[in-house]
């Protein structure tokens, strides 16, 4: 019995003594996964941070010297600006591609660079001394004769000299301001019997007929302001040197009314303009002091159109505080056609609208690889350069054909033009994925890829342009003036402006002499009673010839 008792408590304690191990080796094998586990996710989250860490690192890395490349292209394109020529002459292109707030400064003489396919060297060279220019034949002359004394025309031999010929020089000389005073006499006649009212003359139609300024007057203060760029206040002193003293308040009004009686022509322009298959457009800004619910410094815009038949080209201006989408579509509204802009996204809303074909501006495009190679390592050759190779080579087929028929100048963009195009998109899918998207060059390569199918719809057509130079050259005259007067002080004289400079730079594109041709305007459209008499004064219905003979007599 004894023995069994043992045996049993042997079986006991062999099986107590297992389970023991057992659930020991349980616990020992859970708490070795458990740490191991620990380990494990210890070690992967070490190494994770240290992977993540590193990649953020060299993300910053990369980004900032991504900042600092941009930064250091923007101060290279800052001082190139503030102290470089602002034309791109030297870069083989002259002053076409300039915007128009860029070459207010320009040199009139920068259009007729030459393009060329390597810029030009950068050995400075003494600038050729041209040929002097003939004074105008049409200016009067005065001879002020230098007659040899007679006692010296009488020769030693005891002969006196016969005239042989003479030589005659020629200097441009300016008599200062001449103001004058119209008196306009109207004798009065009565009968003697006292039988009959009194008769004298009526008066004619006069711009402004309550002001004591006359068509000449106010067509040269229109002329100073708009076309020379000078400002009222500046106006008034060069009348004070004259004698004559007119508060510049009175200078303004009468910019204004005259304006009024100009808009019928405006309106007219207008709708020549809507007749045009090709509309270039363009804005700029402009400070309304006095605009509503707009503080001061805040900027308005002036937005110009360019169009009409080479023969009549027409030019508009029209004033809107804003540069909303909403501009664009209200001036062309009812308009179908090719309108040529830049870039700005404000147009896509007249666009949509439906009949427009939309044109993207090549000058734009190109420029930005002009600030990209003004910005790279200077005597290097980069991707810049390529770029505005290719544009070189559109550029000069264009120039070779500026003066084709549209035919010959279709032929010439399908045959040369698209091969080039090609080309050019070609190097454009190789650059973009090599080239960081926030530097200059990137940014350049981004735009011409984000508006390459409306920078070559050009080429469906003869009659289209390649740019929009048309209107950036139209803008330049405003910008001139801008400097001089800074700003406008009500929206209504901005509107003003905005006639005038319509109707002068119009006037100047169909060749007339902006003053000749204000005054003869404003000595006759107060007498137009039907539209046609008004239509009859617009610019590219009046003999050129004509209305100098006119102002002469």
């Amino acid at each position: 019995m004894q023995a069994l008792l043992r045996a049993e408590r042997a079986r006991v304690q062999t099986e107590t003594h297992t389970t023991i191990q057992a659930n020991i080796a349980r616990e020992v094998d859970a708490e070795v996964a458990r740490r191991l586990e620990s380990e494990i996710v210890r070690r992967v989250e070490s190494e994770v941070a240290r992977r993540v860490t590193a990649e953020v690192d060299r993300r910053v890395a990369i980004e900032v010297a991504l900042q600092v490349q941009k930064l250091l292209e923007e101060i290279r394109l800052a001082r190139h600006k503030m102290f470089a020529a602002s034309s791109e002459a030297h870069l083989g292109q002259g002053s076409l591609f300039n915007e128009a707030e860029a070459i207010v400064g320009a040199s009139v003489d920068d259009d007729d660079q030459d393009e060329g396919d390597d810029p030009p060297s950068t050995v400075s060279r003494p600038a050729a001394r041209g040929k002097r220019r003939p004074l105008p034949p049409e200016l009067p002359r005065v001879d002020i004769i230098l007659d040899v004394p007679e006692a010296q025309r009488l020769c030693a031999c005891g002969k006196h000299m016969v005239k042989i010929g003479e030589e005659v020089s020629e200097q441009l000389n300016i008599i200062p301001m001449r103001i004058e005073v119209l008196r306009t006499v109207r004798p009065r006649y009565a009968c003697p019997g006292g039988d009959t009212a009194p008769v004298i003359a009526s008066v004619p139609p006069t711009a402004l007929p309550r002001s004591n300024f006359s068509a000449g007057f106010l067509a040269m203060l229109l002329t100073v302001k708009y076309v020379d760029g000078l400002p009222l206040n500046r106006f008034t002193r060069v009348l004070e040197r004259s004698g004559v003293e007119i508060p510049r308040q009175s200078l303004a009004r009468s910019v204004i009314n005259v304006s009024k009686v100009l808009q019928p022509l405006h309106n007219l322009a207008r709708d020549a303009l809507l007749d045009s298959a090709v509309i270039h457009m363009d804005e700029t800004t402009v400070q309304v002091l006095k605009e509503p619910d707009k503080a001061p410094t805040s900027q308005s815009y002036m937005w110009v159109q360019r169009g009409g038949p080479p023969d009549k080209p027409v030019i508009l201006y029209d004033y809107d505080p804003s540069r909303s989408g909403q501009v664009p579509l209200r001036l062309l509204e009812g308009w179908q056609g090719y309108l040529m802009t830049d870039g700005y996204e404000g147009y896509n809303q007249a666009v949509r609208a439906g009949g427009i074909e939309h044109l993207i501006c090549a000058a734009h495009a190109r420029r930005k690889f002009v600030e990209a190679k003004r910005v790279q390592t200077k005597g290097k050759r980069g991707r810049a350069d390529q770029a505005i190779d290719y544009f070189v080579r559109l550029y000069r087929i264009e120039r070779e054909f500026k003066d084709a028929t549209d035919e010959q100048r279709f032929q010439a963009r399908q045959e040369r033009s698209l091969p080039v195009l090609a080309a050019l998109r070609e190097w454009l899918d190789a650059a973009l994925p090599v080239v960081a998207p926030k530097t200059k060059l990137g940014e350049a390569l981004a735009y011409l890829n984000k508006y390459w199918s409306r920078l070559v719809r050009y080429t469906e057509r003869g009659d289209l342009p390649i740019d929009n130079n048309a209107v950036e050259n139209s803008i330049r005259p405003f910008v001139i003036g801008r400097r001089g007067w800074m700003f406008a002080d009500t929206p209504g004289g901005a509107h003003a402006s905005a006639v005038v400079y319509s109707l002068v730079e119009t006037a100047k594109a169909n060749g007339h002499e902006p003053y000749t041709w204000l005054k003869h305007v404003l000595e006759r459209l107060p007498a137009a009673k039907t539209v046609e008499d008004i239509e009859a004064l617009l610019p590219w219905n009046l003999d050129i010839q004509q209305v100098a003979m006119d102002l002469a007599a």
